[in-house]
């Protein structure tokens, strides 16, 4: 059984690799392990699928951090809008109903997955589920052999799509990586990201029920300076979560398995200084000079956060705020403008929504996707270490790399061809 290209995974990058290869007549054949293909797509932004969002392309890479800039000639080949436009054109129209986030109208992921296999079906990819790929040889540039448990293929192409480790309840388990390696790539550390986190301080817990909007999270550690979040955050009976959370957790577990707990530094009166919360403060108190320091402060924060901040400044809530030592004012002030937390753990890959590092960027060819060492042998979406924040960003890339991988070599010299429709003929 041969065939011009062999993807491995079903998932987001690899259906998009098989459909982006297949309307260039190439004859693909997609292998999946699991039961059915886009299983972690389906699961993607509570189902409804944030497929990418809006931002200019400089801005987008730099939300991905070091690695962005390899991303540049894979978002010329697939841009936001040519993404768009792809889905408009296999039937899944697209919107963006708070001008930053893209979703299916339906805001239904299963649209999304069942438009894509349609696509396939229409350009005659050979789809084998339940077919777990357990090793994968090349004789050098004439042909790959991939086997699996009861099967043997041949290729003249490969492209390894199979993720990373996190969900492993929807079929991550890192097997691109074991594969790559053994053909001679290098992998940079896996580490969970963007999941909930734990922390040292238990008084959290009596905050469950409040979610502070858009608070800043910083790392409070001397090499993380410039690391930052800002977004909604949640607190729960072990820690916290919510968005700003799942941005900077990619950031954090790395330090958190070197150091072992990792200081965090809360704004969480939505980004103001010190002088602006005494001029707050001071123009409350003008209002009504013989309110409470709960009543107070409850004009900037939920009720129980307010209680715990007081609690830790050791200032009475039901006092004046007058009444207070400058000290215990100053301390409480400085509280709400840098609230400390420890993170002390989090809950493995098993709650990670996707993975940070992966095969290594420097031995992959940005503009193809292609291995710099195995010839014919592609890599796209989160088996590459390329890890972004929410809000469409890791959809965007996997959808992306798996149509630049899929031209099979052509990424280079032809950044800009159409991804609307292309009849295959067979």
């Amino acid at each position: 059984m041969k065939y011009d290209l062999i993807v491995i995974g079903g998932g987001a990058a690899g259906m998009m690799a098989a459909i982006s290869a297949a309307r260039r007549n190439a004859h693909v054949l997609l292998l999946e392990k699991l039961p059915s293909i886009g299983a972690k797509l389906k699961a993607t932004g509570g189902g409804r699928c944030n497929l990418t969002n809006t931002l200019e392309r400089e801005s987008f890479m730099e939300r991905f951090g070091r690695e962005g800039r390899f991303m540049r000639d894979v978002l010329m080949a697939c841009d936001t809008t040519m993404l768009r436009d792809f889905f408009n054109d296999i039937g899944v129209a697209t919107h963006a109903p708070d001008g930053y986030r893209v979703f299916p109208v339906t805001h239904n992921a299963l649209s999304v997955v069942n438009a894509l296999e349609a696509e396939m079906q229409r350009l005659r990819v050979v789809l084998r589920c339940g077919e777990r790929v357990e090793a994968l040889e090349t004789d050098g540039d004439a042909m790959f052999s991939v086997c699996s448990a009861t099967s043997r293929y041949e290729s003249a192409h490969v492209i390894i799509a199979t993720g990373g480790l996190g969900y492993p309840q929807l079929g991550a388990e890192g097997e691109g990586y074991s594969l790559a390696c053994h053909l001679g790539h290098t992998l940079k550390e896996p580490y969970p990201a963007m999941m909930p986190l734990h922390t040292k301080e238990r008084w959290v817990a009596h905050c469950r029920a409040d979610t502070i909007a858009k608070a800043t999270l910083r790392i409070n550690l001397p090499k993380a300076g410039k690391i930052v979040a800002e977004g909604d955050l949640i607190f729960t009976r072990q820690g916290i979560r919510g968005p700003v959370v799942l941005d900077l957790s990619r950031e954090i577990t790395p330090f958190l398995k070197r150091y072992g707990e990792v200081p965090l530094l809360i704004n969480v009166v939505q980004g103001r200084n010190e002088t602006q919360l005494h001029q707050h403060i001071k123009q409350q108190l003008q209002t009504n000079p013989h309110q409470s320091t709960l009543e107070l402060l409850q004009t900037l924060l939920p009720h129980a956060l307010t209680l715990e901040l007081c609690r830790l400044a050791e200032v009475e809530p039901s006092v004046s705020w007058s009444r207070h030592k400058g000290e215990q004012r100053e301390m409480l002030v400085r509280f709400m403008v840098k609230m400390p937390l420890t993170v002390v753990g989090h809950d493995g890959f098993a709650k990670a929504m996707i993975t940070r590092g992966g095969i290594a960027c420097k031995e992959i060819d940005p503009k193809t996707m292609q291995s710099k060492r195995v010839h014919h042998l592609y890599f796209c979406g989160e088996v590459v270490d390329i890890d972004g924040p929410c809000g469409g960003y890791n959809l965007q890339w996997a959808f992306a790399s798996g149509w630049v991988a899929g031209m099979l070599g052509e990424g280079g010299s032809n950044l800009h061809t159409p991804i609307l429709k292309i009849s295959a003929t067979f």
